[in-house]
């Protein structure tokens, strides 16, 4: 990441940037140990395939183990799906080894010469605790639709639970190179381990991410020309993408302040990110006593029940947050930023122009930056749509760009439209 790219998104020099993620430290750990459970960080609820008790070795990207994946939690139109726990570097210190869960669906029949196509599926928010992880929990009946999709088009589908969820350790939500780490680590582990798995993969991927997802599929495609440069990565197509700067991480923070507004559940959980710090944050001063209940649920609780709990208890950042939240959640930009808004390969963007989760204008914002540092980007807004709408309601227009980017054929751009 260049000094020049950072100033030019609005970003502390590179030190900086780097202190801050670093400073989202998990548990206290030796090198390939894992961490110490700890419930308040909504660690434990999950099966022992989750629990990795042997030494983890320095290797990222390599398979420890599978186990059959139960059909509720699967995708009814896969073949074989199963669980995976791999290794992956720290995404926080950028250094040290780490556990790591997810999931593995294949499409039904033979595959094609040369393997499955390989989709790397990044999900939104689901929550901070490990209960919450998609392998151990399920997945909307959206993310089922949509996923359901690609494996009709002929794609594998490795899907990260990210570092911190399912495994012991602390979730950092939001925080860039852990997501890109644990999503570049999830493809390596099942491309390598394919004969283990008894699958046929291709060397050619694809990146599709909602939401969080979608920031951790452009952060992925970001951090992979150093971390991954091994990986044949072909495009990457985000939905709902957050591009949080400090300016617009502001006016998020600041946005309706009057306004019972359940997203206010993504701001607890960022302050949760905060108290993991070494410094930890004090959450006592960044919310008010109204809020503070409900930031309790949040440790443990996934991300629909907290978005009820919000609205249930009436609160609006004014009524929720104190200045020094605003103070604290714009801080911790730089270890939310992408490293480079100049992707390697074809970028996507698909926006519900009635997203209220993310707003369009901060969408647009990141797909004019990518535009003007040279990125290829294909933008599409879609009218009536929400946040969630957008994501099967893209797919008439992300297929076709995805079918170009893997067979090398080049795809229009959307940069300089009006």
């Amino acid at each position: 990441m260049s000094r020049t790219a950072l100033t030019r998104h609005g970003f502390a020099a590179p030190l900086a940037a780097l202190a801050a993620l670093a400073a989202i430290a998990a548990t206290p750990v030796t090198a390939a140990e894992m961490p110490r459970p700890n419930a308040a960080q909504g660690d434990g609820g999950v099966s022992a395939f989750y629990d990795w008790t042997g030494s983890i070795p320095d290797q990222a990207g390599l398979l420890l183990r599978t186990e059959p994946l139960p059909a509720k939690l699967g995708l009814p139109g896969a073949g074989r799906q199963m669980r995976i726990l791999y290794t992956s570097t720290d995404g926080v210190s950028g250094t040290g080894p780490v556990v790591v869960s997810g999931a593995l669906f294949v499409p039904k029949g033979r595959p094609p010469a040369g393997g499955w196509p390989l989709l790397a599926w990044a999900h939104g928010t689901v929550g901070m605790a490990d209960a919450c992880a998609p392998s151990w929990t399920g997945r909307s009946k959206r993310d089922i639709d949509y996923l359901g999709r690609w494996l009709r088009e002929g794609f594998a589908i490795v899907a990260t639970d990210y570092q911190g969820l399912g495994v012991a350790g602390p979730h950092p939500y939001l925080a860039t190179r852990p997501e890109a780490y644990s999503t570049l680590d999830s493809v390596r582990a099942v491309q390598s381990g394919q004969k283990e798995l008894g699958v046929a993969l291709a060397d050619r991927v694809v990146l599709i991410g909602q939401s969080q997802g979608g920031g951790a599929a452009f952060a992925t495609a970001a951090f992979a020309p150093d971390y991954a440069p091994d990986i044949d990565i072909r495009g990457t197509v985000s939905t709902g993408i957050p591009y949080l700067t400090p300016q617009l991480m502001t006016a998020v923070a600041k946005a309706n302040p009057d306004k019972v507004d359940p997203t206010i559940a993504y701001l607890l959980y960022i302050g949760l990110l905060a108290e993991q710090a070494p410094t930890k944050a004090d959450v006592g001063q960044m919310f008010t006593p109204k809020a503070m209940p409900v930031l309790n649920q949040a440790r443990t609780g996934c991300v629909m029940p907290i978005f009820q709990a919000v609205t249930d208890a009436g609160l609006t950042r004014g009524n929720a947050m104190t200045p020094k939240a605003i103070e604290v959640i714009t801080g911790l930009a730089p270890s939310l930023a992408y490293p480079t808004v100049k992707l390697a390969h074809p970028l996507f963007v698909g926006t519900g122009a009635e997203d209220h989760d993310v707003p369009p204008a901060m969408q647009k914002a990141v797909v004019d930056a990518a535009c003007a540092a040279g990125t290829v980007v294909q933008a599409h807004v879609y009218p009536g749509l929400d946040h969630s709408g957008a994501v099967n309601g893209s797919l008439k227009d992300s297929v076709p760009f995805v079918r170009k980017v893997m067979a090398g054929q080049p795809v229009s751009s959307t940069c300089g439209a009006s």
